[in-house]
């Protein structure tokens, strides 16, 4: 797929140009981001290079993982980056992060309300899921904030810096949205317990 830009009332998703690799290097240099996500640690020039000229292009060239930078709509800095990665049949999976100093103001949550929508109407997405490692109360924030429904805890289920980590667990549904999904659902049902 050729990347596409995404808009909102105050944003702007559009493709990572080199051009980003002082701010996405200066960006992740923020203690929190080398905690909670999976950039390198220390996160150096040349990773940011790697993500923005190989990484990023090959998630879209290959429809594995759509990343988008985020700005304000009527310019100004770069705030933040969120991604759609793949899985298996019609499941996708949302990250994100976002510099310090614009923490607070509801972009990170109307970004990724905006990839959402994105995914589950030209994706063909039928869940959208979230993990983040217990603790990432931030990450987490932000996606009950978009609606994503937790799910519980998935032990031993994040790998980071060469240790399993347990990881919350959250998924969006388009019904969530108003949305059809492209396969229907059958929640499960309840069973009369015997007497």
């Amino acid at each position: 797929m050729d990347p596409i830009t995404l808009t909102t009332d105050r944003l702007r998703l559009r493709n990572f140009v080199p051009e980003d690799a002082d701010a996405v290097h200066a960006i992740c240099q923020d203690p929190d981001i080398l905690r909670w996500t999976v950039v390198p640690s220390p996160y150096t020039r040349q990773d940011a290079e790697l993500f923005l000229q190989r990484l990023v292009p090959d998630g879209w060239r290959e429809d594995t993982e759509y990343t988008f930078a985020v700005e304000p709509v009527a310019g100004g800095p770069l705030l933040a980056a969120v991604s759609l990665s793949s899985r298996d049949g019609g499941v996708w999976e949302v990250g994100y992060w976002l510099a310090r100093e614009h923490r607070g103001a509801g972009y990170m949550t109307e970004a990724v309300r905006a990839l959402a929508h994105w995914a589950f109407t030209q994706l063909g997405c039928v869940r959208l899921v979230w993990r983040a490692e217990v603790g990432n109360t931030g990450s987490r924030a932000v996606a009950e904030r978009v609606g994503f429904v937790v799910e519980g805890v998935q032990r031993a289920g994040l790998a980071s810096r060469g240790t399993l980590r347990d990881g919350w667990v959250a998924a969006l549904l388009p019904s969530d949205f108003g949305l059809p999904s492209p396969l229907p659902h059958l929640p499960a049902q309840e069973r009369p317990t015997a007497p």
